[in-house]
Parts: structure tokens; sequence; C-alpha cells
């Protein structure tokens, strides 16, 4: 997952269920319906009614609100889903409409971000009304699950003896991939990126908007490409931040995290030992041999927690690369693996892991099916994990089969390792995430390029790891004139948040108009 605010999803998905309580408004025809709709003109014809939004940590000038898309726009008459919005009103003199944001993912809810994060985005309330969304098969958007198909994806794709015979793997994930059908719906088929995209202008049109004003965060910059290239006319302001990948598949997308978080650990490392405090010692090259060592020993042998499932080497790797994405994570990190070596005290690194990793039990198929708004005890527990599959392999049109997978893993295996040996291993799940799914679209790959549209300013940043600088660069000349680069000389996942220098390059240019020159740069924050 690559998403702005992962590093304190957790604390916000507590926000988020309780956001929209027993029910939103529904969007309401505008007063001017012309007589003669086309098919999709009842749905650019809605406006959003917004109400005060239920919950007792909710912030007092949220306001929530809902808009109705079609299920499949190539056949709109074929049933209907409830997209759950939020919004901040404009406090500014000089209102210019909205700007819509989109945390990233894919698989993360924009509403628990904004709630939980919103103090971050007040400054654009200058000109805009600050909105966001659950896309759907997300949060209380129709929210996909795969019941017990959750578990037995992670069993197939882990580091165990078991995932490593790939024919027994390859039978789990086509029944992993069954379970997900059983468990989510027909939403599960429309979940791609150019679906969520077509979404977006229903949205824009919604909230009044001639032009979608838009900041997209790491795949939220892949969603928002992808509406510039479907449509070009409509593209208001845009900032991208921590680029996607257009054209990589799942497999090198994996891999190319896999060397990102393996450079961030080392930055982090390199930070650790100058310090007496640092529980690897004060040498980099031995702190991230004992790094290695430290997850293959909790993975042979799991230390016990008292409150839950045991604590392994891929727990303590997911905590490490929660606390990556930000340098402000770093002391967190230091002291949570102080506590496990020095004290065996499990806590802080379960709660930098986001509490741990625990298959979701079984569940009937719940309310959400008729395209309505879910309850919030309704939100499946794997929903997250289950539309990340979901859109990323919908955006995939890569198919892999059993006898190439079975011939080419070993190698890959070794490929992922060498990349980072903590990491990589737990990577490789994207080369097997879309097997026993269907093929994915080629929209992507063949069409968000060479874009005709206003100018895009995308961020990219020296030491992310998640979407490597790279990516900024690529994207940028596949889309074109368009595309203006702005450098973030720094380290974490995105720039917007943990660099003064891109916050305000990017609100002066949503708010304003005005664009650094291509290649302008910002310097790491001191």
């Amino acid at each position: 997952m690559r998403s702005m605010y992962r590093r304190c999803a957790t604390g916000a998905t507590t926000v988020a269920l309780a956001l929209i309580g027993a029910g939103l408004p529904s969007a309401v025809p505008a007063d001017d319906d012309p007589p003669d709709r086309s098919a999709l003109s009842r749905f650019y014809d809605q406006r959003i009614t917004w109400s005060r939004c239920a919950g007792t940590q909710v912030p007092e000038d949220l306001r929530c609100g809902k808009v109705t898309v079609p299920l499949d726009y190539d056949r709109p008459d074929a049933g209907t889903l409830d997209v759950a919005m939020a919004r901040y009103a404009a406090t500014g003199n000089e209102k210019r409409g909205s700007v819509l944001l989109n945390f990233g993912g894919p698989g993360g809810a924009g509403i628990p971000a904004l709630a939980y994060g919103g103090k971050d985005f007040m400054g654009l309330t200058d000109g805009y009304d600050v909105v966001t969304f659950d896309p759907r098969g997300v949060g209380r958007s129709s929210p996909v699950s795969c019941g017990e198909g959750t578990g037995q994806f992670l069993a197939a794709t882990d580091d165990s003896d078991d995932a490593r015979r790939p024919r027994a793997a390859l039978e789990q994930l086509r029944e992993a991939a069954a379970a997900c059908r059983e468990h989510s719906g027909p939403v599960l088929s429309h979940m791609g990126t150019v679906d969520v995209s077509r979404d977006l202008d229903v949205m824009r049109a919604a909230l009044g908007d001639d032009r979608l004003n838009y900041l997209g965060f790491s795949y939220g910059t892949r969603l928002g490409a992808v509406y510039a290239a479907q449509f070009p006319d409509r593209v208001g302001r845009m900032a991208l931040d921590g680029v996607d990948t257009l054209t990589e598949p799942l497999a090198e997308q994996g891999l190319a995290a896999a060397q990102g978080q393996q450079t961030a650990l080392e930055h982090y490392l390199k930070a650790c030992t100058e310090h007496l405090t640092c529980p690897f010692g004060q040498d980099t090259r031995t702190a991230g041999e004992r790094v290695v060592a430290l997850v293959r020993e909790l993975d042979e042998h799991p230390v016990p927690t008292g409150f839950g499932p045991d604590l392994t080497g891929q727990d303590l790797v997911n905590a490490i690369g929660q606390a990556l994405y930000s340098e402000e994570s770093w002391p967190a990190l230091t002291q949570a693996l102080s506590s496990l070596l020095l004290d065996g005290d499990t806590r802080d690194v379960l709660r930098l892991a986001g509490g741990g990793a625990a298959a979701p039990l079984p569940r009937p198929p719940g309310p959400g099916r008729d395209g309505g708004l879910v309850a919030e005890e309704d939100v499946p527990p794997d929903n997250l994990p289950a539309a990340l599959m979901a859109v990323n392999c919908a955006d995939d049109p890569d198919r892999p089969s059993a006898g190439r997978i079975t011939e080419e893993i070993a190698r890959l295996r070794a490929t992922y390792e060498e990349a980072s040996p903590v990491f990589g291993p737990y990577r490789l799940t994207q080369v097997l995430m879309c097997h026993g799914r269907p093929r994915g679209t080629d929209f992507i790959r063949e069409e968000v390029r060479d874009l005709d549209t206003a100018k895009l300013l995308l961020v990219g940043t020296r030491g992310d790891p998640a979407t490597p600088y790279r990516w900024t660069v690529e994207t940028a000349e596949r889309l074109g004139d368009p595309a203006v680069v702005l450098d973030n000389r720094g380290d974490g996942h995105t720039g917007y948040l943990s660099s003064g220098c891109v916050h305000r390059t990017v609100n002066d240019f949503l708010l304003y108009g005005p664009l650094p020159g291509d290649g302008s740069s910002c310097g790491p924050d001191e």
C-alpha cells in the first residue's frame, strides 16, 4: 500500500468508522434538470446535501454527504453505488470552488484521513472547500471483503516453507480470489482506477465545479493522471505528490518498493548509529546485518505478545516499513526496537505495525450489496487489503501462467532478496497478487500519455521508500508538456507534510496558480 497517511492509519480508522453515523443525506437532483437527459445525466445533475457528520470524535466543522454513481458506466441502468464524501468549507473571501483530495492506497478511505489530519489542509480553505471521499469498494462505499480469503492470501505469499512450494501457493491464491468474489458482490468487478476516475468527474459536477482541482498523494497520483487522460478539458489545478508508476507491472513495482524501503532503512540506520541509544550499535553496516538477523530470528522463533498472536519477523518488517514513511517516526522506531531487544517488550513494535496483522473472521456478505452506504459496524476488517488487491489487479493487464510463475519464482525470490534482505521476501507478494483474478485494463499503460491539459505539478521525493523519485521523472516524461516536476531533496513518503517548501509550493499553485520552474527543488527541512 502507498498512502500519505499510512503512518496514522490506526488512529484514523477509529475516527473513520464513526464518522458518518447512521446515514448520510442523499445527493438531490439539481433544480435545472434538463427534460431530455442522456443515460448519465441523472448522475451529473445531482447536487450534494451536506450535514454534520455523526460521531463523538469528529471535528465539528467537518460535513458529510454522498453522491450516487453507476456501478458500471457502460451500463448505467444496471445498478448504482453511493460514494461517501466529507468537506471542510472554504473560509476565505475569494472562493474558487472545491479541491478534491485522495490520500493514496489503493484501498485507503479518504474521510478518516481528512478527519484525522485536516489541520494540515486548512490553508487550502482560504480559497477552496476541501473535499475527500471513500472510493468505491472502500470504507463505507460498498466495501469489498475477502473473508477467509485474506488469510489464504497471506499464507500463500509469506516467507514460510509452505509458501515456497509454488503450486500449492497458487492453488491457495485461486481459492482466495474466489472468496473475494463471494464476499464482495458486484462492485468487485468495477474497482479499477478507470472507474474511480469517472466517479471523480461525477463528484466534480455534483460539487458545481466546471473543472477538477485536485491534490493526490501516492496512489492518488495514478488516479489524477488517469482522470487527466479521460477528461483533459476538465482538468483545473492538479498537484500529484509521491508519483506512482503508470507503466511498470506489479512484479517490477514490488522490486522498486523493496529497493526504496532498503534505501530508507539505510538512511535510518545511518542516523540511528550516530547516537549511543541505537540498539544496533554505532556501525551502520553491522546494524544492517543485525536487523536482517533479528527478522530471521523472529520468523524462526516468534516472541509471545501476551495479548494476541506471537510477534513474527513479518510483523517487525511491517513496523519498520511503517516508521520509514516519515522521519518523524524514526525516534519511535528506535524506542520500539530498544524495548524489544533489551526487554522483550513487543508493544511498541506492534503499535507501529498497526496492532499486528490478524486474518479477519469469516463473515457473510453484508449490507452494501444494494449500492447504499454501509453502517460503521459492517465495514469488513479486511477491507483495506481486499480493496488494494482489487484495484491493483484491475489496473494491471499481466497474468503470467501458473507454469511461468513456477519456473521463475525462485529467480524472482533471489532478485527481491538481493534488492532488500529485509523487505524483499515480503514484497514478493506483488508478483502473485493477481493470480486467479480476471485480466486488468490496458488503458493506463497505453492511453495515459502525451496529455493535452492544463499544467500539472508533480512532486517527487529523493528518499521516498514507496514511490521512488525516478517514477516522478518517468511519469512526467510520459505525460508530456503539461507535467512540471518539483524535486524534493528529503526523505519520507511524499513531501507535502514533511517539507515546508513543498507545502508552500503546492498550496500556492492550487490557490493562486503560479508554478515553479520545471526541475526546481526543495532542500531537506531542518
